[in-house]
Order: C-alpha cells, then sequence, then structure tokens
C-alpha cells in the first residue's frame, strides 16, 4: 500500500511551508517547465493525480478546461485544496491515483506533479492512465529525476574540491529499482526509483507516444531568486514527460 506520509503533522506542516514558498524549487524549476507543456485545455475534462493543494486543478478551470476532478491520497491536502483552491466545476476526491478505474469517467489530459515515484507498480499505474483517457488523450507528469532516486544514503553526495566548490555529483545504486527511504522533514519518507529506460519503455509498452521530455534547468531569474540553483547543471533534480494516448487500428 502507498504510504501517506503528507498526513503526518510534522510532514504536512513543513512541507506546507516549503510548497507556499516562492523561492521553492516547484516554483523555480518544475512548474514552469510544465506550464510550458500544457496542452490546449479549452472544453476539455482534466485529472490532476496528487492534486495537493488545489493550485493547479484551479489554473486548469482559469485556462477553460471544462471540468477537473483532483485526487490525492491525503486527507489534509484535499482538506487544504477544498478550502483555498475550489470551484464549481472542480471536484475533489481522496484516494489512491491507483484507484483512478473506479472513478467510471474518460478525461482529455491527466496530470500529475512529483507524484509518480511513491507509486511502487509504475506500470499498473501508466496501464490505468491509459484506460481512463480518450483517445489522443495527453499524460504530461514530473517526478524526482532517477538520478536523484538513485541514491541511497541521506548524505550530501556532491563532489567538492579542496576551496569547497562542487565539482561532481556522485551517483550510486541506479540499476537497483527498489523503494527508498529517506529522511525528508522526518525519517522513513518511501519513494521508488526506476530507470530513465524503464519509465520511457513502460510508456510505450502501455500505449502512450512520446511527445516531450525535459530536465529543468534555472533561468537567471531563478539563479538570483536562489542561492546554490548552479547546482542544476551538474545534476538535475526533476525528470518531465509529456505523452499521448496512442489510437490503436
Amino acid at each position: 500500500m502507498q504510504q501517506n506520509i503528507y498526513d503526518n503533522n510534522e510532514f504536512f506542516q513543513n512541507y506546507k511551508n516549503t510548497r507556499l514558498s516562492e523561492d521553492s524549487f516547484n516554483e523555480l524549476l518544475e512548474q514552469p517547465a510544465m506550464k510550458r507543456l500544457l496542452p490546449d485545455l479549452q472544453g476539455k475534462t482534466v485529472l490532476d493525480l496528487g492534486c495537493g493543494f488545489g493550485f493547479n486543478c484551479k489554473e486548469f478551470v482559469l485556462a477553460g478546461a471544462k471540468s477537473v476532478v483532483g485526487i490525492d491520497l491525503s486527507e489534509k491536502m484535499i482538506e487544504q485544496a477544498k478550502a483555498t483552491n475550489n470551484l464549481n466545476n472542480i471536484t475533489y476526491h481522496v484516494m489512491s491515483m491507483m484507484d483512478i478505474d473506479t472513478l467510471n469517467e474518460k478525461y482529455d489530459f491527466v496530470y500529475s506533479s512529483l507524484a509518480f515515484h511513491y507509486i511502487e507498480d509504475f506500470e499498473m499505474l501508466i496501464s490505468k492512465i491509459y484506460g481512463v483517457l480518450n483517445d489522443n488523450g495527453v499524460l504530461l507528469f514530473s517526478q524526482e529525476h532517477p538520478i536523484i532516486t538513485a541514491v541511497k544514503n541521506d548524505g550530501d553526495n556532491y563532489v567538492k574540491k579542496l576551496n569547497g566548490s562542487i565539482k561532481g555529483f556522485l551517483l550510486n545504486n541506479y540499476a537497483d529499482m527498489s523503494i527508498r527511504k529517506e529522511k525528508w522533514f522526518v525519517d522513513g519518507v518511501e519513494k521508488y526509483h526506476r530507470t530513465v529506460s524503464y519509465i520511457f519503455n513502460t510508456l510505450i509498452k502501455c500505449g502512450f507516444t512520446i511527445e516531450a521530455v525535459e530536465e529543468p534547468l534555472p533561468s537567471e531569474e531563478a539563479l538570483k531568486m536562489r542561492k546554490g540553483l548552479e547546482k542544476e547543471f551538474i545534476k538535475p533534480t526533476f525528470l518531465i514527460i509529456k505523452a499521448r494516448k496512442a489510437i490503436k487500428n
């Protein structure tokens, strides 16, 4: 069963403070790239997997989406989403993304921001997403980059020169596709590591055509806003993939 760390009080409060910060990695790196890859949402039906506080659900409606369903395993997240980002054509559910086939609906666009690395059975998830998408529907998701999820220790994996400047990143355990447990605000946060090739091959196997891939780098403005972001030029933090449901003959 998927871990529900976001309903841990200590984790939730720390995550909330980080996520609402204007200089978070989400705001400076991941979200700008995700927004560039969004399809035309006018009149479309949208499913947001791991919707969190519902920021994106609201943005999709403002971009013209006909209806949006946001799901998250965390009751605290959904409570916050309903309180701060609720519109008439948004529906929120407390549920696992592995249960989306029980919604009995079809969508034009499935979106997920930094949630897939919490799912153990990636192939099953992608198969279910394929099943709930309309023909020619689009999947856009981000996750922690496999270079990040590969590392098993909680230490600093940057390789530094004697003067303290960074000269590289120590990658390890890349081929070991298994669970990782790390400290992020609290001990024992569970994530799943998969290689890049496995991710792409699974999407293709399940019937998707890859349309775009990004490993976002900081802009000049972002570099000015957050000290240390230049490390992103040494190793990427996020992997973003846009794929389309292929129409079978």
